[in-house]
């Protein structure tokens, strides 16, 4: 019986590496793409799997969570991946690539593949039937916006314009930052980070004169109607974030017994407390910056940052209420969606979400039961996790980092150590679905 075909919307980088996938297990696809008759304001080559910001992939080395991911990947056998390491060009430990051959060779992979039929054409609605993989980017925007909010049933596409950095638990200095609600109220919630004038003058100082990144036309007005940056808000008055983000109202320093000058404070990211989140600083600082300058903070100066602060206009879901860990409505299980659009963060990180839930879209296709889960204990696994974790209560995208892997449940000294521990435990399981995958797919070429 000949499989029926599913349609992928947009082909992007999640969008090419669903549909390879879906081919792969001999599903005929049909990939919808509105270039070269319709760009977004970012894109600008007429091919596929365009790379608009950088011509790097960052990190390969595997102790480094996109290096870690990237393996994963690449040796699952991601389209994304051989096309990246065809096309790189030399980077130290860095995956960089000339972005139009990649581009290029993207694009024809896909025209070639004899399972995969490509139209140049713009969807403005979601179709009532079969099984589809939106993969449209955080640009998505017009009729098909409007349409995919009303298949929703409410308005859960935001536009995101900014992220406060994101800290290590294991990096804060916790004889410095005390565990403690303002006012006591609501338990000890959050890490407070506390200023006496001096540090607080010198953090001011260098926060108002730090250097800013460039922010593009098309995300301009976004960024002024957005949420404000706490550079912007400090740059109106010397006391204007000390009454604001920093107030240290209801919090007691037990150094001292006192109320501090001013107080940062950090929340909790995560269910495992491995990630805190740096309240109120939303900041387009340029990234070195926001490490110089934030590390000022008391209790921060050693902070290894999961996530540097980010602004600029983005669409995604309220993933983790709408999403299940295969990328699929959970009202609506033949809808999948994929990429940045689902609150991953990065070009990797696209890529696997459109290869998981290509992987899961064949199966449900195939009605077999898929070999494998991917675990929270592989890049892979912990990002579809996040993005379907139900008790997050204020969702925001996110980068691939050790602090969504599981942890490993003994010490490891070091950091790198510690990091490699986790690599070598994912890659381990990695294998096994390797093995797996070799029954599910019928139609490698």
């Amino acid at each position: 019986m000949t499989n029926p075909e599913v349609l992928v919307i947009g082909a992007g980088l999640a969008g090419c590496e669903a549909a390879w996938q879906l081919a792969r297990a001999g599903i005929p696809v049909v990939l919808k793409e509105m270039k070269p008759n319709v760009y977004t304001d970012a894109h600008h080559l007429p091919t596929y799997a365009e790379l608009v910001c950088s011509n790097s992939l960052r990190s390969n080395q595997i102790e480094n969570a996109v290096g870690l991911l990237k393996e994963e990947l690449r040796r699952l056998g991601s389209l994304i991946l051989s096309c990246a390491d065809e096309t790189s060009v030399p980077a130290g430990g860095a995956l960089a690539v000339d972005r139009e051959e990649f581009s290029q060779l993207v694009t024809k992979r896909i025209r070639e593949h004899p399972l995969i039929r490509v139209e140049s054409e713009e969807v403005t609605r979601l179709p009532q039937a079969g099984t589809v993989i939106v993969a449209t980017g955080p640009l998505t925007q017009g009729e098909l916006y409007a349409d995919i909010t009303n298949v929703l049933g409410e308005k859960t596409l935001h536009f995101f314009d900014a992220a406060a950095p994101i800290v290590m638990s294991d990096s804060i200095d916790r004889s410095i930052a005390f565990a403690m609600s303002r006012y006591g109220k609501g338990g000890d919630d959050y890490l407070n980070c506390p200023m006496n004038m001096d540090e607080y003058d010198a953090f001011w100082q260098a926060l108002v004169t730090a250097e800013l990144a460039d922010v593009k036309d098309f995300d301009r007005e976004t960024v002024f109607e957005g949420c404000m940056p706490i550079e912007t808000m400090a740059k109106r008055g010397k006391d204007t974030i000390r009454f604001g983000p920093l107030k240290p109202v209801g919090l007691i320093d037990p150094r001292t017994g006192k109320e501090p000058y001013a107080c940062v404070q950090l929340r909790q990211d995560d269910r495992a407390a491995s990630m805190y989140n740096i309240v109120g600083f939303q900041t387009r600082l340029k990234f070195p910056e926001q490490k110089r300058v934030f590390q000022m903070i008391p209790g921060l100066a050693e902070a290894d940052f999961s996530r540097l602060g980010v602004m600029h206009r983005n669409t995604y879901l309220d993933s983790p209420r709408l999403l299940d860990s295969t990328y699929a409505l959970r009202k609506d299980p033949r809808v999948f969606f994929a990429g940045q659009m689902t609150g991953v963060e990065g070009y990797v990180e696209s890529a696997g979400s459109g290869f998981v839930s290509g992987l899961y879209a064949s199966a449900r296709i195939l009605g077999k039961e898929f070999p494998f889960c991917f675990s929270d204990h592989t890049m892979l696994g912990a990002m579809a996790a996040y993005i379907s974790d139900a008790s997050i209560r204020t969702f925001s995208p996110m980068n691939a980092n050790f602090g969504l892997i599981a942890p490993l449940g003994y010490k490891v000294r070091g950091k790198k150590e510690k990091y490699m521990a986790y690599a070598q435990r994912s890659l381990e399981e990695i294998s096994l679905h390797c093995n797996s995958l070799k029954d599910f797919y019928t139609f490698d070429i």
